[in-house]
């Protein structure tokens, strides 16, 4: 009785300790995790961002600035087909004739793991979610448009202008981190999730539906729910293939995408994606709860 006893209370001390160590790792993420902003030349970086300085130049320079307003210059194209492509005109002043508008600064794109949906990684901040891509939305909309400038990471280091999307909604819930929160979305359904140390709780109505309606779930739950919708549906898998996976990539190559001559191909929800040397408007949801 006496070694049984014993036992029992070595298993509940490992468990406590096994808790602890996931909320100390949670709340040692989350403390850097707030809103990845540079709001003047003196703030500190982002301490969850690396290379952010040449992010933030990247996005205030005249090359993206340049590529936001090509992408602003052409209609989205209308109706659910792939459209005719469009050629963006081809100015020496892509800007001429438009309001004035800015970049605001790029703030963190999180999403979930490959290991946190397998279920091979533990229920914890650092490894269910990374860091995936950097978002910048216009300051105001121009001509009724808003636009989002995403950056993505550059072998080696640093980053690089990625797409430029239709609409403000990927850098709106981005901005919803806080200090000691995270954001972070499950592209698959287009889901924007908040993070409270080990506790899971939804943004939008894509995110609601995700969690069955609940208004929140322990992060342990979480991956239990995203592992049954996608655990046969990571990178290498058929659904990874066909290219189903995530919203986040670049273009896919379009027909003509070897050509120089930008052209914009889409619905009325759309992205400006860089591929092979020239611009693809691509159909895409952008839709917020």
């Amino acid at each position: 009785m006496h070694d049984t006893r014993t036992s029992s209370k070595r298993a509940a001390s490992r468990r406590a300790r096994l808790t602890t160590v996931l909320v100390l790792s949670a709340s040692a993420l989350l403390s850097v995790a707030g809103p990845a902003r540079a709001t003047a030349p003196t703030d500190p970086l982002p301490a969850d961002i690396p290379d952010y300085r040449a992010a933030l130049d990247l996005v205030k320079s005249a090359d993206v600035r340049n590529t936001v307003c090509r992408f602003l210059s052409v209609p989205v194209p209308q109706g659910d087909g792939a459209g005719t492509p469009q050629p963006i005109p081809d100015k020496a002043d892509p800007c001429e004739g438009m309001p004035a508008f800015t970049v605001n600064d790029p703030l963190a794109l999180n999403e979930i793991t490959p290991g946190f949906v397998a279920g091979t990684s533990l229920p914890i901040a650092t490894e269910a979610v990374k860091l995936s891509h950097l978002v910048s939305a216009l300051n105001a909309p121009v001509n009724g448009r808003n636009a989002t400038v995403m950056l993505a990471p550059t072998q080696g280091g640093g980053w690089h202008l990625a797409a430029v999307r239709e609409g403000d909604s990927d850098a709106t819930y981005a901005g919803k981190a806080t200090v000691g929160t995270l954001v972070f979305t499950e592209p698959q359904i287009r889901g924007w999730y908040q993070l409270r140390l080990t506790t899971v709780e939804p943004l939008n109505d894509q995110a609601r539906q995700g969690l069955d309606g609940r208004s929140s779930v322990s992060l342990s739950d979480y991956q239990k729910l995203v592992k049954a919708r996608y655990a046969d549906k990571l990178p290498g898998s058929e659904y990874d293939t066909a290219g189903m996976s995530s919203g986040y990539g670049a273009a896919t190559k379009t027909e003509d995408a070897s050509s120089t001559t930008p052209v914009l191909v889409g619905g009325s929800s759309a992205a400006l994606a860089l591929a092979g040397g020239a611009f693809a408007l691509r159909r895409r949801r952008n839709t917020t709860g």
